[in-house]
């Protein structure tokens, strides 16, 4: 048998990060299906839509009045109603009733989650490292969401009947939400901390990168959340596609520009699959100067309200 000392030598430093990270997992595993995952605390509000979406009786009055039990939640959600973004018709809406009608039941639940997850990531009070970490999150969230706005937009101008399921305002939502699950690995890191235990911050760290897309699909599925979502977090197909392009086609070319504009050296081990419009669009989109490209993320982020 193996002598505890062992694993700490080069060559079996796999097999520790590996026992370790399925500790980690069964960890997540359990508090998921418990539906006591160990996230930040997030408005009561958040957690009462979450709810009521897996409802089908669930009516717009439902929604609309929960929300008003949060007035940040309510100003959130007529702001992005009347976004650039939501608001394809440019019709202002004021009320909270009639946003929630033109957003959706499922929309409005998806927008409440990111806008307190965002929120989370840059209020959050853990160590100063773990602080970083989830302010670097919230800015990579973003600036994936806004480049597959981007990319989905590139498609539609196309004019091709093949790319009208896709929707831009749901790319966003997918992109903001696709590491929610790195909140439940950064908080049971801090809460095995608290119970005594030592584990080594970088190895941690580690740990979160590897499990960071099964903790996401995990938290969003338990959530109620659609395949597209879930097939961006976990970064995996799970179902044959009915579609010519999907949310993953569109989040694995975002994530591709996002490489090649970083000149990430790890972009050559990144496949990607497009169609001959798709290839366009990369080739547009690659080639904008730095100014122009940044400035474009900027005005989408700023354009979706959140």
């Amino acid at each position: 048998m193996t002598h505890l000392s062992f694993y700490w030598l080069p060559e079996n430093k796999d097999l520790m990060l590996k026992g370790i990270e399925s500790e980690f997992s069964k960890i997540i595993e359990h508090a998921v299906s418990n539906r006591k995952i160990t996230l930040p605390p997030i408005p009561e509000a958040v957690l009462k839509i979450q709810k009521l979406c897996t409802d089908e009786s669930t009516t717009i009055a439902d929604i609309a009045d929960t929300l008003l039990e949060d007035p940040s939640l309510v100003a959130t959600v007529i702001r992005v109603a009347n976004s650039v973004i939501f608001n394809r018709r440019n019709i202002t809406c004021s009320d909270i009733t009639t946003a929630v009608s033109r957003l959706g039941i499922l929309r409005v639940r998806d927008i409440v989650t990111a806008q307190a997850i965002e929120q989370l990531k840059q209020s959050v009070s853990l160590s100063q490292s773990c602080n970083n970490m989830l302010a670097n999150s919230a800015m990579n969230s973003r600036e994936l969401a806004a480049t597959m706005v981007m990319v989905v937009r590139g498609f539609k101008e196309s004019g091709s009947k093949t790319y009208h399921n896709l929707e831009p305002e749901k790319a966003l939502l997918t992109g903001l939400l696709a590491d929610i699950g790195l909140f439940c690995l950064v908080n049971e890191y801090h809460l095995h901390l608290e119970n005594g235990n030592y584990l080594d911050e970088k190895l941690a760290f580690s740990i979160f990168e590897r499990l960071c897309s099964d903790t996401s699909y995990l938290v969003l599925n338990t959530w109620g959340f659609d395949n597209d979502f879930l097939e961006v977090a976990s970064n995996q197909v799970i179902e044959k596609p009915s579609t010519e392009v999907t949310y993953l086609d569109i989040a694995r070319m975002a994530n591709h520009i996002l490489m090649f504009r970083r000149q990430d050296e790890n972009i050559d081990e990144h496949v990607v699959k497009f169609d001959v419009t798709g290839a366009d669009v990369l080739y547009k989109l690659s080639n904008l100067s730095d100014i122009e490209f940044n400035a474009q993320l900027d005005t989408l982020i700023s354009a979706s309200g959140l």
